[in-house]
């Protein structure tokens, strides 16, 4: 123990914890004094303030006293803030962290403990210094004649102070064997309290240990969604620049194709019969190309949309002049459509809402078996317009009806992959129609058809 450097600086630190302590006990009643005297003018709480900058300046003074002197592992007085915080919502937070007031109660705390402490060490230190220098005394006074006193002192046989072995002499002895013995058992004494001090200053100067491993949860939670951010970021630049890229060899070939199946090139059957299937696979693969370039736009906040006033019975209509002879020809299918008398502008870009009512619309057709009707319908309601589109399909079962319009799902992926479906037009509709926006809900019956609902916001009139 006695060359354990932990008992020296341990008790160099119960010296120095009553000057400390006084010191600390002044200026914090001082200043809680004077501060609550005063608040009822500004300069009350001014002063309130800085002595609670104060404390938790000395407190922190005092967390490295602990670390250095005392060995106590001590955690941070505070745990890190996720962003910077401004000096009122800062001093909010502070005065609502427990440790602060742990703080405050260590150091008042602390007077009393330090007026204890260096009384202990006092006495105890002079009683042990002077009992293991009363042989060295002796013995300096056995040396040195001129160091004797005038009266000789001798109580009775063996008890003469001048003779070298007698009694006295191992009375003096002993005194020393009793004092290294005190100065060994003070020294115990002054570790245990240091340490024991220690693990108090653990308790009142450090956060709890439950906050700092929610906070560097919450740091790993951070690092985790910037990672995320980023890869997500990346991924869109991914799909943005591919899509970009392949656009060009998409048309290049498609218009290569076309040109082979003119109809006055010289083309046998079955070589017309895999141009025809190539030309079909180009145009689902530019489909599929500028599907993923619009959801890439819309995840990276690049999709422009010109929002203006709009007639919506007209651009229904030129949808459903464009696509209702390809429902003829292709699927046997009627395709009509109806506008309420008088009804109100909206407020929509032209082309994406044509965008979107063809993807609805095809989807439909894709779904309605061959004799079957498609219907388009529109109408006002309230600050609103409503464009539903009606099929009498295959229908949507209820547990698929609410991920219909999730990327890449398909109710039917047989259906889905005859039909060229990609399962991104749905999702394609919900982007555009939130961007403008709008709202789309649907609802379906299996084996009747399905019913989807655009509801987009009337023009207001200037």
């Amino acid at each position: 123990m006695l060359i354990d450097p932990w008992t020296y600086r341990r008790m160099a630190y119960l010296f120095l914890a009553f000057p400390l302590a006084l010191t600390y006990f002044v200026l914090i009643v001082t200043g809680l004094a004077v501060g609550v005297g005063l608040s009822f003018i500004g300069v009350g709480l001014a002063i309130l303030a800085l002595t609670m900058m104060g404390w938790l300046l000395l407190a922190r003074f005092e967390r490295e006293l602990a670390i250095h002197l005392l060995g106590a592992r001590i955690r941070p007085l505070s745990v890190p803030d996720a962003e910077p915080m401004k000096p009122w919502p800062r001093l909010l937070k502070t005065l609502g962290e427990p440790v602060t007031w742990k703080s405050l109660a260590y150091l008042l705390i602390e007077f009393p403990f330090g007026i204890f402490s260096f009384t202990v060490v006092l006495v105890l230190f002079s009683l042990s210094l002077s009992l293991v220098l009363t042989p060295l005394a002796y013995l300096a006074y056995l040396a040195v004649p001129a160091l004797r006193p005038h009266v000789i002192f001798d109580i009775g046989p063996g008890f003469n102070v001048d003779h070298p072995f007698g009694i006295a002499f191992l009375l003096v002895v002993l005194t020393g064997i009793v004092g290294v013995g005190l100065a060994v058992a003070s020294a115990a004494l002054f570790n245990g309290m240091g340490w024991l001090w220690g693990r108090f200053a653990e308790q009142m100067l450090g956060v709890e240990e439950s906050k700092l491993q929610l906070a560097a949860a919450k740091a790993e939670v951070r690092a985790q969604q910037g990672r995320a951010e980023r890869a997500d970021q990346s991924r869109r630049e991914l799909i943005v620049n591919a899509s970009h890229e392949l656009r060009t060899p998409v048309a290049s070939i498609s218009a290569h194709v076309e040109s082979l199946l003119k109809p006055e090139r010289q083309l046998d059957d079955e070589t017309r019969r895999y141009l025809t299937v190539v030309e079909a696979e180009t145009e689902r693969l530019s489909s599929l190309v500028d599907d993923l370039l619009v959801l890439a736009r819309a995840d990276a906040d690049e999709l422009r949309l010109n929002i203006r006033s709009v007639d919506a019975t007209e651009v229904i209509a030129n949808v459903c002049d464009a696509l209702a002879p390809l429902a003829r020809q292709e699927r046997n299918l009627s395709l009509v459509h109806t506008s309420a008398r008088g009804l109100p502008r909206v407020m929509a870009d032209p082309d994406r809402l044509a965008q979107v009512l063809a993807n609805l619309i095809r989807n439909a057709l894709n779904s309605t078996p061959e004799g079957g009707l498609v219907s388009v319908a529109a109408e006002a309601a309230a600050n609103e317009v409503m464009i539903s589109v009606s099929d009498t399909g295959i229908g949507i079962e209820p547990e698929d009806l609410p991920r219909i319009c999730d990327r890449f799902y398909r109710t039917d992926e047989s259906r889905a992959r005859i039909s060229g479906g990609s399962g991104l037009g749905l999702a394609i509709v919900r982007d555009l129609v939130t961007a403008m926006g709008a709202r789309i809900d649907a609802d379906s019956t299996p084996g009747r058809g399905s019913t989807f609902r655009i509801w987009l916001r009337r023009e207001v009139p200037s």
